[in-house]
This record gives structure tokens, C-alpha cells and sequence, in this order.
């Protein structure tokens, strides 16, 4: 299995050319008779991507209404904090698409009601009940430090089993998380990684090495049979 590697200028040209891949990955799969499941990640990146999707006319192409949206992870706030992912992915993308209030699937919050063990174990009921056979696409951004979703080097959240996992100790805050395990993660065939900045270089470079550690590098612990690394020439660097 070889990843594909793609390396554009800045930020912005990977945000606009992830953002016409992902249009036409979802086309492709609605054209297909299928409704299509995307994970979506947060942070800068994402971000940057969801605004370029939403601001496409190439859109048009895509029935936003018939997509599921999940999420890799997501810190375990008040369901009103700028904090959450999902609250990230509405201001950006999902409040100016016709997206379907039922297919976004957001992992809950902490004023839900539920402990962060319940919430986890609610979530993994939903990806049972709504995607029992994984996703068609994966999106994750990569740490400095190679972790993927709220999957951290040497935590033991690494060898979690089942769909997700409560994470209470993350060592960037917040502490409480909500994360997909590996076995959830793998199950799909495309994954794409959204790196951009120096400051990330060596972890894209760690991940992608030939016998990449998972426990030093969790982002080695993530492939697909499409494996894709969007970078900016910065994140390239050790490549």
C-alpha cells in the first residue's frame, strides 16, 4: 500500500483542492445510488476546508441532504462551546449546506446529561445503528506530536477496542474527549490527511516512515486502501 502524497503551495490551496476532491467524492458516491458517509476533523485546516466547500458553486453537484457527517473526535464541553468540532463544522460548512439535522451525527456534549463514559458508549451505538460498515471517507489532521483525533502517543486509548473511546487526560486541553478508536478510523476506503505547517513536518515524515511506531506515532496507525497526505510545502519539509 503507497500513500499518495500531494503538496501545494499554502493552507489555502490545499483547503481549495481537498475542498473540489471532497465535492467530487461525494457526486461520485450519490451518483453511485449510495448515500455518502464522511468524518469529518477540526482545526485550522478543516476549517479552511469547510469554508471553501461551502463557498463552491461546484456544490451545486452534490445533495448536501443526503450526506451523513461524523466526526474523528471531540472534546467533551458544553454543547454551546467554540471549543467542539462539530460547533466549528456548522459556522463553517454545515449552516450553509443543506445538510439534514439527522444525518449530522455529533458525538455529545457534557451538559447532555451523560458521563463522558455514556457519551463514548452512545456514540459507538449510533456508528452500529447508522454506518455498520465503516465510512466512505476519513479526514484527520496530524499534531506535532503524530496524534490523530484524540489518540495521543503512549495513552492507552491506542488499544482501545470497539468503535470509540473516553479519553480523560488529554495532554492538550481539554482533558475529556471523545475519539474513535483505530478499528473505527480503518474502516473505509479512503483516508486523507490535512497537514499544513513546519511545525508538523517531522510527525507527517514519522508517520509515513516504513515501520512507523503507533504508540510514538499514532498517525501511522491510520491507512486505507486510498491513503492521501494534502500538505502545504511547509509540512513537506521532511518529506
Amino acid at each position: 500500500m503507497t500513500d499518495d502524497v500531494r503538496v501545494l503551495d499554502s493552507p489555502s490551496e490545499v483547503a481549495e483542492a481537498v475542498s473540489t476532491a471532497l465535492i467530487a467524492r461525494l457526486a461520485a458516491v450519490q451518483s453511485s445510488g449510495r448515500t455518502p458517509s464522511v468524518v469529518l476533523t477540526g482545526g485550522t485546516v478543516a476549517s479552511l476546508v469547510h469554508r471553501a466547500v461551502a463557498a463552491s458553486v461546484d456544490g451545486l453537484d452534490v445533495d448536501w441532504h443526503d450526506v451523513d457527517f461524523w466526526f474523528g473526535d471531540e472534546r467533551y464541553v458544553d454543547s454551546w462551546s467554540e471549543d467542539r468540532n462539530a460547533g466549528q463544522a456548522r459556522r463553517d460548512l454545515l449552516d450553509h449546506v443543506d445538510a439534514d439535522p439527522r444525518r449530522v451525527h455529533e458525538m455529545p456534549a457534557a451538559d447532555s446529561g451523560l458521563t463522558l463514559d455514556e457519551a463514548s458508549a452512545a456514540y459507538a451505538d449510533e456508528i452500529r445503528a447508522h454506518a455498520p460498515d465503516g465510512f466512505d471517507l476519513v479526514m484527520l489532521g496530524v499534531g506535532p506530536d503524530g496524534h490523530v483525533a484524540s489518540l495521543f502517543p503512549g495513552f492507552p486509548q491506542l488499544v482501545a477496542d470497539g468503535e470509540t473511546v473516553p479519553v480523560t487526560d488529554s495532554p492538550k486541553p481539554p482533558p475529556e474527549r471523545i475519539s474513535l478508536t483505530f478499528a473505527a478510523l480503518n474502516r473505509t476506503p479512503a483516508v486523507w490527511f490535512l497537514v499544513t505547517g513546519a511545525a508538523k513536518a517531522a510527525a507527517v515524515a514519522a508517520a509515513r516512515a516504513s515501520g512507523a511506531d503507533i504508540g510514538e506515532v499514532p498517525a501511522a496507525g491510520v491507512r486505507a486502501a486510498e491513503t492521501i497526505w494534502w500538505l502545504d510545502s511547509e509540512a513537506a519539509t521532511d518529506h
